[in-house]
């Protein structure tokens, strides 16, 4: 038997970024994933308050007018990723993967599943017990509260969107939506469940993403920042 290639992953600090224009980077990462131009790819980031819909379109579960988001601070968006309603905002750690499920030989249950565990790996490294939804509930959940999300999309065996995990967003922007379209459960934070102080929120941040190198089976890893991939895309 052949030896297996080493795993790489490129991780891109991204910092706080604009919804449509996370997007749209990730569109152009499928691309060059497809092509093997890049290797196995994750941003990790946050968002200005946004809502997004999957490509159910469950507009009913956005519980106040449109024209009162502008009131609110918060943008919303249509994706075409899987799920339902959610919302991304500050101290809320977001990565989206890029990377390639048929090279690792995962499906797209497992791919999730690993997503889940990841999420559950970084909460029990701060005494919080998170587990999966029960059948129907999607994301991670401490009892009855939910702490982190999930919404993927897989287009030719390349992953883009991810998860959403709360550190210490401003939950009250969870209560104008049906979050994930699960009616009558809380939302929670690794702040609200944790009985111990947490450090800033980058490091934990940073926690999630080495969660998920480990879960993921990832053999060394490159950390990059944002001005290095934003001046690697405008060359291309």
């Amino acid at each position: 038997m052949g030896m297996r290639a080493r795993r790489v992953l490129e991780i891109c600090r991204m910092g706080v970024i604009n919804y449509a224009d996370a997007l749209k980077l990730q569109e152009k990462l499928v691309l060059d994933r497809k092509a093997g131009i890049i290797p196995d790819t994750i941003l990790s980031l946050q968002h200005p308050p946004t809502y997004t819909l999957g490509k159910r379109r469950t507009d009913h579960n956005l519980l106040i007018p449109l024209s009162d988001l502008k009131k609110i601070g918060a943008q919303l968006h249509y994706t075409q990723r899987g799920g339902d309603i959610t919302f991304h905002g500050p101290r809320q750690a977001i990565l989206y993967p890029i990377i390639a499920l048929r090279e690792m030989g995962l499906g797209a249950r497992l791919y999730v599943e690993k997503l889940e565990r990841t999420m559950i790996e970084l909460s029990s490294q701060y005494g919080v017990r998170a587990s999966p939804g029960k059948s129907g509930e999607t994301g991670v959940w401490v009892e009855e509260r939910k702490i982190g999300a999930i919404g993927v999309r897989i287009s030719n065996g390349i992953t883009s969107h991810g998860l959403a995990y709360n550190i210490d967003p401003d939950l009250r922007y969870f209560e104008h939506i049906v979050p994930c379209g699960i009616a009558n459960k809380e939302v929670t934070s690794l702040k609200r469940e944790a009985e111990v102080e947490l450090p800033a929120e980058d490091v934990v941040q940073d926690r999630l993403v080495s969660c998920f190198v480990e879960i993921f089976g990832y053999d060394s890893t490159v950390w990059k920042d944002s001005d290095s991939l934003m001046v690697s895309e405008g060359e291309t």
